[in-house]
């Protein structure tokens, strides 16, 4: 009686490996031991059924948490993970799929689900990228965009034929859009040369779209922006997209946003932030400025007495709208003191006047600064 191989030393790979480790294992060896490449050796072929058996456990997350646990067993009847049923032979066409593909001339074709579907192709989607202003984002708006895309051919209808004619059915696959292939000990799946998977051929193609049931046309669309939205939304529009081939479905239209940097604010979420220099008499004596805020209004801000550089002020409800709510952010405005440059002979006299006259009490924070640090240098010496 001959004992089954370990399944990881099988396909030559770590008991940890992820999937693509494992599928890349897979595929070097099934290419490389294939009944086409290797007619009429029984040893290839033994093994080519071998890394297939391996690779139909390995790569099913569940299977292969049942052999990890008790190996072989696991897909006896009466094992201890519950035994593995099924027609191998039919599992294996979904793995071998896209390896055939590439051997018969081109990369494997995705299957189309439902079988025959009269050859109709869902169309694919489209992406356009709108830039709007931060104005925009907060009020909202309305665009009007022109999308390259494709159309229903007018003159088929879709159907991709002549007038007067029809589609008729693959006489390769008959309607299925799949053929089978014996390979060795299995019988594969692949996708229908003659039609392509669509099922069906067309003899005459319409001579307005030839054959593809759709034509390439500018579309002019309106789009609704609502306001709050923010950098980096996207806006899906079902059923804009492309045509479907032969009169199937459209694809989607996706509006990919970018909101542009604005002079005066950030943004962050629903608040905005905005910086403003005063001058440093107003920081000392106190005062107030007005500022504009992104809905146009007039804000007046006080500023207290001995206001430092860095503080933060809060204006409530003048930030951004929160997307499909009543609410609305807050304005954050953070001062920044600016120091008097160009100085006059009488202002420089005032100012060392005013520096002779401080005391610690006018400059906490530099004094205690600098105290700390004569302190903190001292105890090191000591």
């Amino acid at each position: 009686m001959s004992v089954k191989v370990d399944y990881y030393e099988t396909l030559g790979v770590a008991k940890t490996c992820d999937d693509k480790v494992l599928k890349a294992a897979f595929r070097k060896l099934a290419m490389q031991y294939h009944p086409d490449k290797n007619p009429g050796d029984a040893v290839a072929e033994a093994k080519f059924k071998e890394i297939g058996e391996a690779y139909e456990v390995l790569k099913d997350p569940q299977k292969r948490s049942a052999y990890d646990r008790y190996g072989h067993a696991a897909f006896q009847n009466g094992g201890g993970g519950g035994g593995f049923r099924g027609d191998f032979s039919s599992s294996m066409a979904d793995i071998f799929d896209d390896i055939f593909g590439e051997m018969m001339g081109g990369r494997g074709q995705t299957r189309r689900q439902g079988g025959n579907s009269g050859g109709r192709e869902r169309g694919s989607d489209l992406r356009y990228n709108m830039e709007i202003s931060l104005e925009e984002a907060y009020l909202g708006k309305t665009a009007e965009i022109s999308v390259p895309t494709t159309i229903q051919c007018d003159v088929c209808n879709g159907s991709g034929a002549k007038a007067g004619t029809a589609p008729r059915t693959c006489p390769t696959c008959g309607g299925i859009g799949r053929v089978r292939a014996a390979q060795g000990f299995f019988s594969i799946e692949r996708t229908c040369p003659t039609c392509q998977g669509r099922g069906e051929i067309i003899a005459d193609p319409c001579g307005k779209c030839g054959g593809e049931g759709r034509l390439p046309e500018e579309r002019n669309l309106s789009v609704s922006i609502p306001a709050g939205i923010e950098d980096g939304t996207r806006i899906r529009l079902a059923g804009e997209g492309e045509a479907g081939l032969r009169g199937g479905p459209a694809g989607d239209l996706y509006i990919f946003l970018s909101v542009k940097p604005h002079e005066f604010f950030q943004r962050d979420g629903a608040d905005l932030f905005c910086k403003v220099p005063i001058s440093m008499t107003t920081a000392a004596l106190g005062g107030s400025f007005e500022v504009t805020t992104l809905d146009g209004a007039k804000t007046r801000v006080k500023v207290p007495e001995g206001t430092q550089f860095g503080k933060q002020f809060r204006v409530k409800g003048k930030g951004m709208p929160v997307l499909r709510s009543a609410q609305m952010g807050d304005l954050f405005i953070q001062i920044s003191i600016e120091t008097p440059q160009s100085l006059s002979r009488r202002q420089r006299e005032l100012l060392q006047e005013f520096e002779e006259i401080s005391s610690s009490e006018n400059s906490p924070q530099s004094t205690g600064f600098f105290s700390r640090m004569k302190e903190f240098f001292e105890g090191l010496s000591d």
